[in-house]
């Protein structure tokens, strides 16, 4: 496991490496090992940043990685933004 994260709303969060094709990718994936209460529903699920491989797709759909390192968010066309990640978006 290589660290970890504080979220407001979902607690802690764990982060590990993930190896594709013998290629290391650094704290690629994370999860909530005990979500705060009104988010349980995430333990025992495992969350990976889609900028961080070759290629993430939903139902043949290859996905756009939210912008900026700090979200992971899966953007595909059956989701509206505006994202946050960006520059300028971090006070919203």
């Amino acid at each position: 496991m290589e660290g970890s994260t504080w979220c407001e709303f979902k607690g802690a969060a764990t982060y590990a490496d993930i190896v594709v094709q013998g290629q290391r990718i650094p704290r690629a994936a994370w999860w909530y090992e005990t979500p705060t209460a009104g988010f349980e529903v995430l333990k025992d699920f495992l969350a990976l940043y889609p900028g961080r491989v070759d290629e993430a797709t939903v139902d043949g759909e290859v996905v756009q990685a939210q912008e900026g390192d700090f979200y992971g968010g899966w953007i595909t066309s059956r989701v509206t933004g505006p994202f946050k990640g960006a520059p300028g978006t971090l006070g919203w």
